[in-house]
């Protein structure tokens, strides 16, 4: 009877269990607010599943970081997540608030970053990438703002800054961004810049009338420095503010109204010709006649889509005053123009 025998080979040092180092942090800024996220590694140096972990550190500095002596933070990290779907690994995610002092009005200054995942006896096998954003001061989101609807699209007005010469190489703008009612989408709706005046408008004219828009606003630092691509780092928004856009606004009202009669060898009657409005939703015009003393009356009863009208109810020895008004496809009218007269011989 043979036995089998195996053969034991040179015993292995104990795994260290420490965290692979992750390698796609991501850093993005907005305000005073820098968020960071990067996956959570799930294997060990030695290329074992991780068991257990440890802290992750939060490191930051004004300079590339060597190591990570005094973080800034510390978190719990989990090694798996319910929440994650399957074939997705776990996501860490930490946001930093930079104080006042850490912002700088020297367009070339900048925060580094890198997080450091230890394991249950807070030993790592250092640091991931390092992230860097810029350190440059933001401006405070807009104040009072509100928006209202005129006749040529909303108008958002607001409180903001005043600034009399930017920094170097930098340049503040308020952003205005429009969002419809059911759409997570934002567009931007206008911009201006920050200079001495505190009062500040945009009017948006993109919209569609009778919807509903949602608007917010933000102040956006523009940094242009020599030799480098332009960059911009943005503020805090407003809360969103819901409007409307309720078209209550008449057409302009028809200008250069002309009436001539025509009549000899034919049946009389006296044309109209006016200037056309422009008015993008004009859906047609109305006319009215009155005689002396007596009050308009409309002639038509279709919208006239020209801008001319034919009037063959008259007669004789009498004498015509004639008006036009603009309407606009949701039955808004505007005052009648000046009048033109006429007379019958």
């Amino acid at each position: 009877m043979l036995a089998a025998c195996a053969t034991i080979g040179p015993p292995q040092p104990p795994s260290l269990e420490l965290p692979q180092a992750p390698t796609d942090l991501r850093a993005s800024r907005k305000g005073d607010k820098v968020n960071l996220t990067w996956t959570i590694p799930t294997m060990t140096t030695d290329r074992e599943t991780l068991r257990s972990m440890g802290p992750t550190h939060i490191c930051r500095g004004s300079g590339e970081l060597q190591v990570c002596d005094t973080p800034v933070a510390q978190i719990k990290t989990p090694v798996t997540s319910t929440a994650v779907p399957v074939g997705q690994k776990p996501k860490g995610t930490y946001t930093d608030t930079l104080s006042l002092q850490m912002e700088s009005d020297d367009p070339s200054a900048l925060i580094f970053y890198a997080v450091q995942v230890s394991n249950r006896e807070d030993r790592a096998a250092g640091l991931s990438n390092q992230v860097r954003v810029s350190a440059v001061r933001t401006l405070p989101s807009p104040r009072e703002f509100r928006a209202s609807v005129a006749k040529h699209g909303v108008v958002l007005s607001w409180t903001g800054e005043t600034v009399s010469v930017s920094p170097a190489d930098m340049q503040y703008v308020y952003r205005v961004y429009r969002r419809a009612e059911g759409s997570n989408e934002r567009v931007l709706a206008g911009e201006t810049s920050v200079g001495p005046e505190s009062s500040l408008t945009v009017t948006d004219a993109n919209i569609e009338w009778q919807k509903f828009y949602f608007y917010s606003a933000e102040a956006v630092t523009l940094i242009r420095a020599a030799n480098n691509p332009p960059r911009e780092v943005e503020g805090d928004d407003t809360p969103e503010i819901k409007i409307f856009a309720d078209d209550v606004f008449p057409p302009e009202v028809p200008a250069e109204l002309q009436a001539v009669f025509s009549g000899p060898g034919q049946k009389p009657f006296i044309d109209l010709v006016w200037a056309p409005v422009s008015d993008a939703d004009l859906a047609g015009y109305n006319v009215y006649r009155h005689e002396d003393g007596a009050s308009p009356v409309k002639l038509n009863r279709e919208l006239v889509k020209a801008p001319a009208y034919s009037d063959a109810n008259v007669a004789s020895q009498k004498n015509y005053l004639y008006s036009v008004s603009a309407v606009d496809v949701r039955g808004n009218e505007s005052a009648r123009s000046e009048e033109a007269n006429e007379r019958v011989p």
